[in-house]
C-alpha cells in the first residue's frame, strides 16, 4: 500500500453512495475497466459490502432442495434477512424443515405459534420454521427473479436442473398450496400469479385456463406428465451471485489549494481488484 498527496479528486455517485478516488482510479464496467473520470452515465459492478463477511451456504441440489423451493414459494416468507414458513400442519412444517437443513445445511426447528384467522375470526394455533440467513433470503429472493412477493414472484428454473429436483419442488408446492386430487391421479396446484401457472403448465405439458375473476387458479399436474416428454432439464446457478451492477449518476470533481487529499494505492497479488465502498476497481495500469 502506498500513499500519496494530490489536490484533485472525483466524487462518484452512484444508485446507493458517493465515494471519492483518482481522475485515473480504475473501475469495473461491463465493457472492461475505465478511468474514474469516465465513468459518467455507465455503469459499476457493485456488491454489498456489509455482506461480504457473511457466512456462504453450499446449496446441495436434488430433492430436498426443489421441496425446499417449492413449498416457499407457495406458502413461505422471505424477509430482508430470513426465511420462514407459517403453517398449520405440523407434519408439513417438519417435512419443510427436514428439507430445508438437507438443501442448506441450516439447523431448522419448529415453534408453536398462534396467528390470527380471518375465517374463523379468532386466533388459531400452528407451527413455525424459521431460519435467520441473509444470504439463504437473497437466494431464494435470486431464484426467483428478485422479487419474492407471491404475485410477483418469477418461476423458480433452479428446479429444473434434473427430474428429482422438479420432482421435490412439486410436492412442495402441493404441500404449502396444493391438494392431491381425489378423482383421478393428479394433483392441484393453487396461485393468484398467474404467469407463475403459465409456466409451470408448460413445463409439465398441461392445459392451463387461469380464472377471469381475480380469484386464485388451479393447474392440474397429472401424475403421468413424464410421459409427455416436455421436461427439459436446465442449468442455473445454486450460488448466490453476490455482484450486481449500479448506475453512475454524476461524477463531481474536487480540487483543494490548501490541505491536499490523501490517497492509497493497492498492489494485490494475485488479483489486483479490489472493493471500493463496494464498487469494484483495480490498480491503474
Amino acid at each position: 500500500m502506498k500513499a500519496v498527496k494530490v489536490r484533485e479528486v472525483l466524487d462518484v455517485v452512484t444508485d446507493y453512495v458517493t465515494f471519492t478516488v483518482a481522475p485515473d482510479q480504475l473501475l469495473g464496467t461491463p465493457d472492461g475497466w475505465v478511468h474514474a473520470r469516465d465513468a459518467q452515465d455507465t455503469v459499476l459492478a457493485w456488491t454489498p459490502a456489509r455482506k461480504l463477511n457473511r457466512v456462504r451456504l453450499t446449496i446441495t441440489p436434488g430433492y430436498s432442495l426443489g421441496y425446499f423451493v417449492g413449498a416457499t414459494c407457495a406458502d413461505g416468507t422471505i424477509g430482508g434477512n430470513y426465511v420462514s414458513l407459517v403453517v398449520n400442519d405440523r407434519e408439513f412444517a417438519l417435512r419443510y424443515a427436514g428439507h430445508l437443513t438437507a438443501a442448506t445445511g441450516l439447523g431448522a426447528r419448529l415453534e408453536a405459534v398462534t396467528r390470527p384467522s380471518g375465517y374463523l375470526g379468532c386466533e388459531v394455533p400452528g407451527f413455525r420454521v424459521r431460519v435467520v440467513s441473509s444470504y439463504l433470503a437473497d437466494l431464494m429472493r435470486q431464484y426467483v427473479g428478485g422479487d419474492a412477493h407471491h404475485m410477483r414472484q418469477g418461476f423458480p428454473r433452479v428446479v429444473l436442473r434434473d427430474r428429482e429436483t422438479f420432482d421435490g419442488f412439486l410436492d412442495g408446492y402441493r404441500d404449502g398450496d396444493g391438494c392431491q386430487v381425489n378423482t383421478w391421479p393428479a394433483r392441484a396446484l393453487v396461485s393468484a400469479n398467474v404467469p407463475f401457472l403459465v409456466e409451470l403448465a408448460r413445463i409439465v405439458g398441461a392445459r392451463f385456463t387461469p380464472r377471469t375473476d381475480g380469484k386464485a387458479s388451479r393447474l392440474f399436474v397429472a401424475d403421468s406428465w413424464p410421459s409427455r416428454g416436455t421436461f427439459r432439464p436446465e442449468r442455473h446457478p445454486l450460488q448466490l451471485r453476490e455482484s450486481a451492477w449500479t448506475q453512475v449518476h454524476q461524477v463531481r470533481r474536487r480540487l483543494t489549494r490548501d490541505k491536499p487529499y490523501t490517497l492509497y494505492s493497492y498492489r494485490l497479488d494475485p488479483r489486483p481488484g479490489f472493493l471500493v465502498n463496494g464498487h469494484l476497481a483495480r490498480q491503474p495500469w
